[in-house]
């Protein structure tokens, strides 16, 4: 955002000039109430992931439902946002993203402020111990407990077929290995990248708000009181709240 200043005496006398800093002054004003949009159905975990930078920052949003039992996410219109043909995508005027966790580093670089800074991007160390636990999250956490969620929740409620037990079971194994891991780590530190509340922690709740309701997930939780204490604060911020409030509840 940015201010000019422009000290005329009589902009009367002068009515080109008049309608030139008046049109400005619409544009200026237009471009900073424009809401980004964000191209995705509400069931999406990727796309909460987004939603909650979106509220973290405080920034204005517009979503745009994306029906995936037709077939929308395959369409032109919607492959033009993301060619691989998935959700969410997400557009700020003329720049189109894809990828929910490059999306939410977007977000959060482009709103950053003082109050919130969830990159931590003023300190090299701090940073780099937030990009190394996003990239956990997504290489270790996200593929232990994706298979659990997909078996338990979207298998028997989506597509109504039957759960395969051996799935989850290998899963639920990997999920405490790296639970383990976790529980170490938060041992020493508050959050996972240190003392301090990061996109790092923010990026693991959308699935997990649904999967530690499964009674095979709960438990692993439960064991590990680090882990757990660590969860009930993400649970508790206000953005979390707000996202949370507006899921679907899922039996």
């Amino acid at each position: 955002m940015f201010t000019i200043h422009v000290y005329i005496k009589n902009i009367k006398s002068f009515p080109s000039l008049q309608l030139t800093f008046l049109e400005f002054q619409c544009v200026r004003k237009s471009s900073e109430m424009a809401a980004v949009k964000l191209f995705a159905p509400v069931m999406s975990t990727a796309a909460t992931r987004v939603v909650l930078c979106l509220e973290e920052v405080g920034a204005e949003y517009e979503r745009v439902d994306i029906d995936l039992a037709t077939g929308e996410h395959k369409s032109p219109a919607h492959l033009a946002r993301n060619p691989f043909g998935q959700v969410p995508a997400f557009q700020d005027g003329d720049l189109v993203l894809f990828e929910s966790r490059a999306i939410g580093r977007y977000v959060l670089r482009k709103f950053k402020s003082s109050d919130v800074d969830l990159l931590h991007g003023s300190s090299l160390e701090e940073s780099a111990m937030v990009n190394v636990w996003l990239e956990v999250e997504a290489q270790q956490y996200d593929k232990a407990i994706f298979p659990i969620f997909f078996q338990v929740m979207v298998i028997p409620n989506i597509f109504h077929g039957v759960s395969d037990e051996k799935v989850i079971g290998e899963n639920l194994e990997k999920l405490g290995r790296v639970l383990d891991v976790y529980e170490a780590r938060l041992s020493q530190t508050k959050y996972l990248a240190g003392d301090f509340f990061s996109f790092a922690d923010l990026s693991h709740y959308p699935i997990t708000h649904f999967a530690i309701k499964f009674p095979q997930v709960a438990p692993l939780f439960e064991a590990r009181p680090h882990v757990k204490a660590w969860w009930k604060s993400l649970e508790s911020r206000p953005a979390v709240k707000k996202v949370a409030a507006k899921l679907p509840q899922l039996s």
